[in-house]
């Protein structure tokens, strides 16, 4: 499987026993792709987030195109609050991640015509085996009792950022009633590690939500 929060936040998204990327996850799904990009830069030390801001450190340019376009989006003179940076751009995350996918055989993309006027692209997994591995995985942070301060920083976000974004196919509702002071620790932990983003996760979701935005195929 392609390695890359990006991508594997993308793939978290399918529903394994439908056989589909149902619409209830896949809003706000732009703006989870860029948290998880920019998860990825702050691991990679290019960006700082002391405050609960962020700022774009110097560096080399990230090889993945999707992280280097995020990256150059982020100001180097000083620094800003999150939103912006997770919400203003997420309707142009999905094409350059689902091409990634599908460029390295992850992914099928199928055009198509709603009511046979409408362009529509359908996007099906290849191997939807690995997909239901990653969701267990993730799950597996809260079910399996870690330690907080013990999960690699992928796997924290993995499972912090679809409980922003309600992700069904990871987390049932009674998985979040249920899990409620487990995903708590979870979420404080990510917080110490990159502060503010996952509140602008959140808040961009809720206000997408809120249009009806952030559907995509």
């Amino acid at each position: 499987m392609i390695q890359g929060l990006p991508q594997h936040l993308y793939l978290l998204c399918y529903t394994v026993d439908k056989g589909k990327f149902q619409l209830d996850n896949l809003q706000g799904r732009g703006q989870l792709l860029r948290a998880g990009a920019l998860t990825e830069l702050a691991r990679d030390g290019l960006l700082d987030a002391t405050g609960g801001k962020v700022i774009r450190k110097s560096g080399r340019t990230p090889d993945d195109s999707f992280l280097a376009s995020v990256w150059s989006d982020l100001p180097d003179n000083r620094p800003k609050s999150w939103l912006q940076f997770v919400h203003n751009k997420a309707h142009t995350a999905e094409k350059p991640v689902r091409d990634q996918l599908a460029a390295a055989g992850e992914v099928t993309v199928t055009r198509n015509k709603v009511l046979g006027l409408v362009p529509s692209d359908r996007v099906t997994v290849t191997q939807p085996e690995n997909v239901r591995a990653l969701q267990e995985r993730v799950r597996g942070t809260v079910l399996d009792r870690t330690d907080p301060a013990s999960i690699p920083l992928e796997d924290l976000a993995l499972a912090v950022l679809t409980v922003e974004l309600e992700v069904t196919c990871v987390w049932s509702r009674a998985d979040l009633r249920t899990h409620k002071q487990a995903l708590k620790a979870l979420a404080a932990r990510y917080d110490e590690t990159i502060p503010g983003l996952r509140k602008a996760l959140r808040d961009s979701y809720l206000a997408s939500r809120a249009v009806g935005g952030g559907w995509s195929a």
